[in-house]
């Protein structure tokens, strides 16, 4: 009589969402998510509460205002800081909330429905989308940086790209193959390259402020 195997014997090696580049996997992915969100969430929950202080007193100088170029006070007096007509801080808090909740939840065995990935796709894309706006609006339309907010740009960047690798790898975004598969392999690369030209647009808009003229 043949010994039936056991269920260790027969169990894939590999589950689905096990597979494919480390970050697109369910834990490392999810700490990514988490810590991301947090940093997020605690720097647009100090901007809040330097933005409460500024409509009590406008005078008040927030924790960041060092000098003509790098002022959060100073983003908070513009247009573009509200630019939904309320404070863009508080959208921070909410989606960083979020993402905090979904990644809680990841690490703790849940599995959410392809609707519930396309969903958090469209929000991250958004977000991303309008971090690229604030970015470009410091520096060529303000001329003034926001330590708190650039926090907030170097959280959305690698959740970004992440989420959208992970998306793709696990099928939830179509794609052909080998486009999956480069992304994957290039993700940190597409991460480094985003840090690397933002900081370097910040240098050159930024230059007399590094580079102080000699004249």
């Amino acid at each position: 009589m043949t010994k039936a195997p056991d269920a260790e014997q027969i169990r894939p090696s590999t589950r689905p969402d096990e597979a494919g580049p480390a970050m697109t996997r369910t834990r490392p992915y999810a700490w990514l998510l988490l810590v991301t969100s947090v940093v997020g969430w605690l720097a647009s929950g100090e901007l809040v509460l330097e933005k409460l202080e500024k409509l009590v007193n406008p005078q008040h100088t927030t924790i960041c205002d060092v000098n003509p170029w790098i002022s959060c006070g100073e983003v908070m007096n513009t247009w573009q800081s509200s630019a939904f007509g309320f404070p863009n801080m508080f959208i921070g808090i909410v989606a960083f909330a979020i993402t905090t909740t979904t990644a809680m939840g990841i690490l703790a065995g849940a599995r959410f429905g392809r609707w519930y990935w396309m969903g958090l796709q469209t929000g991250v894309t958004l977000g991303f989308v309008f971090i690229v706006w604030l970015w470009s609006q410091a520096l060529y339309a303000i001329g003034i940086l926001c330590p708190l907010c650039m926090i907030v740009w170097a959280m959305m960047i690698p959740m970004f790209v992440w989420t959208t690798v992970r998306n793709l790898q696990h099928g939830i975004i179509p794609a052909p193959a080998g486009l999956v598969r480069a992304l994957g392999e290039w993700g940190w690369v597409i991460v480094a390259v985003l840090y690397v030209g933002v900081i370097a647009s910040i240098f050159f808009r930024f230059l007399p402020m590094f580079v102080p003229s000699t004249m």
